[in-house]
């Protein structure tokens, strides 16, 4: 399979020639639902939590005697019924995270890739470089180019300058080779692969 190499100036650059091992498995929705569904369970915080009675910071001396004042029982403020007490049984920490063995994972991002290719929302881009790095010269490249919603994956590291006029524009994600995920592929219309993000991921799934 050969692809067109673009520039950001909207010119081409020459073809590469694209795996079939990563670019031609047939997508199910079902495995990538799974991935999906793996790393939003990994993203959730999970940090809503109440004290508890032990966490109360409040005296455990008796309020007031346990006869003769016509009121309920009490042996602490430290309990719900008062302003300051514990929540009777409020949130605790949990972590929402679940197994995924690594096999379907990467067959997920394989697919996700493959699904790009299929509807034509790949892309491959010489280089991701900007001389002057500045971001309406970026807006302006991505219109002429019709990126309206894009994930941009690089190699090991962005160049300074365009990180810089590519990170504050709307819809246009950034990701290092080593972080692509299903997710992020998804999310996007446009799937923008550099030269090195090409090669780092074919010399990963080798």
């Amino acid at each position: 399979m050969k692809l067109k190499v673009t520039t950001l100036e909207a010119g081409t650059a020459g073809e590469v020639e694209l795996s079939e091992d990563v670019f031609g498995v047939a997508p199910r929705a079902d495995i990538l639902a799974r991935v999906v569904q793996w790393q939003e369970n990994r993203r959730h915080k999970g940090q809503h939590r109440t004290l508890t009675r032990r966490e109360i910071d409040r005296t455990t001396k008796k309020i007031y005697k346990q006869k003769g004042t016509g009121q309920a029982r009490h042996g602490a403020a430290s309990v719900a019924q008062f302003r300051g007490g514990a929540k009777a049984m409020g949130p605790v920490l949990r972590s929402r995270e679940t197994d995924l063995p690594k096999k379907v994972r990467a067959l997920g991002l394989k697919m996700a890739l493959t699904s790009k290719h299929q509807d034509g929302d790949l892309i491959v881009l010489d280089f991701a470089k900007s001389a002057d790095a500045k971001t309406k010269g970026m807006v302006a490249a991505f219109g002429k180019l019709g990126w309206k919603s894009a994930v941009i994956v690089d190699g090991p590291a962005f160049d300074t300058g365009f990180e810089r006029a590519a990170r504050n524009i709307p819809h246009i994600d950034l990701l290092p080779v080593q972080g692509i995920n299903v997710l992020d592929v998804l999310r996007r219309q446009k799937l923008v692969l550099t030269r090195a993000a090409l090669l780092a991921l074919e010399e990963r799934f080798k």
